[in-house]
């Protein structure tokens, strides 16, 4: 059976809300563990910060690529290789930056 067109939009306006609400909680909860580890404390740019949360994220998968189906995270941001950046924004991390 069909759906009218009204409904399907419908349907999906409330999966966006779904999915607004779930990207909200998921950046609340992964914000809160980022304060915890002293993140918030250390200045360093978004495109490196951003590439160690690749790293991160490639390391818990296992090693593989981006996840299947997902937008390319970087929003329109190139920073290079991520393990170059991570590498950089490690060690500024390490060196006691406020």
């Amino acid at each position: 059976m069909k759906k009218p067109s009204s409904k399907i939009r419908e349907e999906i306006a409330r999966l966006q809300d779904q999915l607004r609400q779930a990207e909200t909680r998921e950046a609340e909860r992964i914000g809160r563990i980022a304060l915890r580890a002293g993140l918030g404390e250390i200045e360093v740019e978004e495109a490196n910060l951003q590439a160690a949360f690749e790293e991160i994220a490639r390391r818990f998968r296992g090693g593989k690529g981006g996840a299947a189906g997902r937008k390319d995270s970087s929003n329109g941001r190139t920073g290079g290789d991520p393990s170059t950046t991570l590498a950089s924004g490690a060690d500024a991390g390490d060196g006691g930056e406020a």
